[in-house]
């Protein structure tokens, strides 16, 4: 890949009028990389692009400060892993363990997302405009203010929101033709607490035994409102047409499904 007009060797890092920081990422090892970065932001840096990124692990993690992180490439795994507060633009698609037990703020994805994105997540925004791997939004939860929201442009594979226990979780389908279901098996399997909104067809096989199916309410529909919004002006989708669509709305039937499983 050809480094974009600007960017520069990591030693010799650039910036721009409007204070940008523009690093050139190619051949460089992780944790110098991710050591620069939270020396930048350390001293204060708004806003800092990566170009010519390839592979390169856990970036924006323990970033606690403020700061919008453009990656031009595609990062490795556990991008914005324990992230706590800044934005992270990937223009390109993300590998497995985006957003890995994130507190704060925000991830938006151009592209596709792999397995376990929002493994864990406890707070912030995730957006992937198109598709997802395995497991995706496992163990997503909430506690008190903190409620975090994981929305997929395109559909997901199996264990879709495994033992979810709070947040939501949007999969808009927008990939999938009129007579097409959503391809995920076992979604919900394991699932006390949270709630997952699925636009689309799924057949009853595909859904964990722990999962209930109900349409959505006034309330649901303002929170769908809001995030498809969000949505829509990031990637260039109308956002009312896509909610003029059906949803389903996916609860879990229990808080404790394997409670007796222990106790005894």
């Amino acid at each position: 890949m050809e480094a974009m007009p600007g960017a520069v060797a990591l030693g010799e890092n650039q910036m721009s009028n409007d204070g940008t920081v523009r690093i050139d990422a190619t051949g460089i090892h992780y944790r110098d990389l991710n050591a620069r970065l939270r020396e930048l932001v350390a001293e204060g840096v708004q806003r800092i692009e990566l170009h010519n990124v390839c592979g390169q692990r856990y970036l924006g993690t323990d970033l606690r400060r403020p700061v919008q992180l453009d990656i031009y490439g595609t990062p490795g795994n556990d991008l914005g892993a324990f992230m706590d507060g800044p934005r992270i633009i990937v223009h390109g698609n993300a590998q497995d363990g985006c957003a890995n037990t994130m507190n704060d703020g925000e991830i938006i994805v151009h592209g596709h997302a792999g397995d376990i994105t929002g493994f864990a997540m406890r707070g912030g925004k995730v957006f992937v405009r198109e598709d997802v791997g395995y497991r995706v939004g496992i163990h997503m939860k909430e506690y008190q203010e903190k409620k975090p929201s994981l929305v997929i442009g395109g559909t997901a594979q199996d264990f879709l929101g495994e033992y979810m226990a709070g947040g939501v979780l949007v999969v808009l389908g927008l990939g999938l033709k009129a007579d097409q279901y959503h391809r995920a098996n076992f979604i919900g399997t394991g699932m006390h607490g949270g709630v997952i909104y699925l636009r689309g067809q799924v057949k009853d096989y595909q859904l964990g035994k722990e999962v209930g199916v109900l349409e959505p309410k006034e309330q649901d529909l303002k929170t769908l409102s809001q995030l498809v919004e969000e949505f829509s002006g990031y990637f260039g989708y109308n956002a009312g047409e896509i909610l003029r669509a059906p949803f389903l709305k996916l609860v879990p039937l229990h808080l404790r499904p394997y409670g007796r499983l222990y106790a005894y």
